[in-house]
């Protein structure tokens, strides 16, 4: 548990029914049996949902038609997403990324990276032969913000040469049109996360800090973003037709989701038989047991019959403490997504703008993984005592930065510098698992090999 973070009033928690009367435990089954929703309530829901003249469900499948059947959707975004046909597109467009893209090939062929017991034998030494890792509660390796497809090689380069590890999932939050724009940036990424079987998730262009929300500007209004910021009026229809785009074009998907809005149009297009996925932003702000629940609840109401639901993970609060994430776990499991949502914690954070710093929670994800399945440890930053001697740290704010920007200023180094400091953060957290008898998912194409 966190020092910074008090422990939970155990008189209001599960702890209340230990020793209690009969008649205590009683009045608690009463009090439950109040909770149950009846049938009519779904009905309700459903009514609205099939009503034709429903302008708010209209609307919705009126975006989604214009891409063609759900069928028509999925086909298309299969083809784009092959890796022959986005090494086809990078050929085309005479993009320099794409012999990377075939040197990363060919290092993966040969066997260039570290395997997983390489790696501990490295760690423990030979007794790592005779362990027995927990690889049941394997903690995904994962770093953010991979914002440039050339970070990624740069990454390959050291952990080849330091027989390090890659991560298991990347997250990226650079502007969608500039990426798409900057010599097949987008494509070539899409490309390398295949070549490596990493899962990664990209930020669509249609948020709230567009301007969308005329009525406010920087820090002298920053009291109306609470609550307000997001996708205000009809950006959730706009966030629906951003994502078929690049779904169609690019095969793209799973995606950052930081609204209410369009968390249900992601869980209403993935009902329909379009398979989006989406992770919940550390923004959305699940900072406790009952958010989450209400999270959950969502998916599961609008999962499809064969239990699958579009919400494949979600970033905690940063405010959370283990205990939020243990009695979390224990209703993820019963609702039918122990292996399905991901629950993304965040390890290390950047230096500037986001959290009061020192902040590591590697300690804490220990202790956890040892018996919480499906956790994503995430690297938004490098480690503290690292990131204070760097003479740019990282810095939240460098993610809404145009390229052309950061180039002009000289700058694109000192955030290279940044993500690699991000990626031996990842890297300790690695090796503190395996210290402990604990697993990890790295690229599973790279490490994951006999």
């Amino acid at each position: 548990m966190s020092e910074r973070t008090p422990a939970s009033p155990r008189g209001a928690g599960p702890g209340l029914t230990r020793g209690a009367s009969g008649a205590v435990r009683e009045r608690l089954r009463e009090l439950q049996a109040r909770l149950r929703i009846p049938e009519e309530r779904l009905s309700a829901i459903n009514g609205i949902l099939l009503d034709p003249d429903s302008r708010v469900v209209k609307d919705f499948l009126e975006v989604v038609a214009r891409y063609g059947t759900p069928e028509e959707i999925n086909a298309k975004a299969a083809e784009a997403r092959k890796l022959s046909s986005l090494l086809a597109r990078l050929e085309e467009q005479g993009s320099p990324y794409l012999s990377d893209i075939r040197w990363l090939i060919e290092q993966r062929d040969k066997g260039a990276f570290v395997t997983v017991a390489e790696y501990r034998r490295r760690v423990l030494g030979p007794k790592a032969d005779s362990m027995t890792f927990k690889d049941e509660f394997a903690v995904t390796l994962e770093i953010s913000a991979a914002q440039y497809f050339p970070w990624v090689i740069a990454e390959a380069e050291q952990a080849i040469a330091n027989k390090e590890l890659m991560p298991g999932r990347f997250i990226r939050v650079r502007k969608m049109k500039e990426a798409e724009a900057d010599d097949g940036d987008l494509v070539a990424f899409a490309a390398a996360m295949q070549v490596m079987g990493a899962s990664y998730v990209e930020t669509l262009d249609t948020k709230g800090t567009d301007g969308s929300n005329i009525h406010l500007g920087g820090p002298e209004t920053i009291t109306g973003y609470f609550g307000g910021v997001g996708q205000p009026n009809d950006h959730p229809l706009m966030w629906l037709d951003e994502f078929l785009y690049y779904y169609t074009n690019y095969g793209i998907r799973q995606v950052l989701n930081i609204n209410p809005g369009t968390v249900l149009v992601g869980y209403l297009l993935h009902k329909l038989g379009v398979d989006i996925e989406f992770k919940i932003s550390v923004f959305m702000g699940n900072d406790n047991p009952y958010a989450a629940f209400w999270t959950l609840i969502g998916a599961k109401l609008f999962s499809r019959d064969d239990g699958t639901t579009p919400l494949i993970g979600f970033n905690w609060s940063n405010s959370v403490n283990n205990e939020t994430i243990e009695i979390t776990a224990e209703f993820r499991r019963p609702l039918g997504f122990e292996d399905v949502v991901r629950f993304e914690h965040h390890i290390v954070e950047t230096w500037k703008n986001i959290v009061i710093q020192p902040y590591n929670r590697r300690d804490e994800l220990v202790e956890l993984a040892g018996h919480v399945k499906n956790i994503s440890a995430k690297h938004e930053g490098g480690d503290p005592e690292v990131e204070e001697t760097r003479e740019h740290p990282s810095d939240i704010l460098d993610y809404f930065r145009d390229k052309a920007e950061i180039l002009e200023a000289g700058e694109m180094d000192l955030l290279l510098r940044n993500y690699l400091d991000k990626h031996d953060a990842l890297n300790r957290t690695a090796r503190a698992l395996t210290e402990h008898g604990l697993s990890f998912v790295a690229a599973p194409k790279l490490h994951h090999r006999g």
